[in-house]
């Protein structure tokens, strides 16, 4: 796949092979999805981080959500914030995700509050007096021509989208998928807090995705230029076929390197299976002959 000045290699498998890989994992319990998110939560978190901190690493996410600290850490100290809210970010949604728990206006100032925990600037912290899991009390530049939503209609503009968010149930996987895709191009557009706006709108698409029993997709850093080229096609144009498509990929990309090492386990199970028959049926053949 041509892009740009870029090639976007093809995924082996189709995002409806994945959903039905999903499907089969008969998630129940938050043990059930810890398993199966293991690695995706660390590249989920260092993606969806790195991709406005480029302080963010790959190793460091790993040592938190591994070890809950980071040995001879050189870095800054809001880069060490990100990275661990991140993770008590995936721990807070895990039990909601298993309980298929409805946004609400809440539950997104939660997360909002739980991933900027400890990094706001001088600027928003100190001068605009503003805080982690509260709505933005300035204007801020989100895209080439929009400020976001006026402070003032922040407020009703969420409320009015988790209205829009419940008023139905998607049902189709394509449903689902744009219903992820819309709730997280709005919140960007909304651009309700006065950081960290991004990171929420990714939780929030994958926490659309959960709890309609569709996995969950990284946006990765090195696709970033395709992400924000569809974000401002939203701007634009209110279009989310781009974005829709690109989930579609990423989702693909997300899930290739699992569904791999799933079909190479069920192929050393069938050979083991059939070694089995066939020395079986040997020795029934023997036990023919002696008989």
């Amino acid at each position: 796949m041509m892009k740009g000045d870029r090639i976007m290699t093809i995924p082996k498998y189709k995002y409806e092979e994945v959903i039905k890989f999903w499907h089969n994992q008969s998630l129940k319990s938050k043990e059930d999805y810890m398993n199966v998110l293991e690695s995706f939560s660390v590249l989920f978190a260092y993606n969806s981080g790195a991709i406005e901190n480029d302080k963010i690493t790959y190793h460091d996410t790993r040592e938190i959500f591994n070890n809950g600290k980071i040995i001879n850490f050189t870095g800054d100290l809001k880069t060490l914030f990100e990275i661990n809210n991140q993770k008590d970010c995936y721990d807070y949604l895990l039990g909601k995700i298993v309980e298929k728990s409805p946004i609400t206006e809440e539950c997104i100032k939660k997360i909002h509050k739980i991933l900027t925990k400890g990094t706001y600037d001088e600027r928003r912290y100190v001068i605009n007096k503003e805080r982690p899991g509260e709505y933005k009390k300035h204007d801020y530049v989100t895209g080439i021509n929009e400020v976001g939503s006026p402070v003032e209609d922040v407020k009703n503009d969420v409320k009015n989208l988790v209205e829009e968010i419940n008023s139905t149930t998607p049902k189709k996987m394509e449903e689902i998928i744009k219903t992820a895709v819309y709730t997280h191009n709005v919140i960007e557009q909304i651009h309700p807090f006065a950081d960290g706006n991004g990171r929420v709108g990714r939780i929030l698409a994958n926490y659309i995705l959960m709890i309609n029993d569709l996995p969950p997709i990284i946006i990765y850093n090195e696709d970033k230029k395709y992400y924000y080229a569809a974000l401002e096609k939203f701007d634009s144009k209110e279009d989310i076929s781009s974005m829709t498509e690109f989930f579609k990929y990423e989702m693909e990309k997300t899930w290739e390197k699992t569904l791999d090492k799933a079909k190479l386990e069920n192929n050393t199970r069938n050979s083991k299976l059939n070694d089995y028959l066939e020395n079986k049926n040997k020795d029934d053949d023997f036990d023919d002959i002696d008989k």
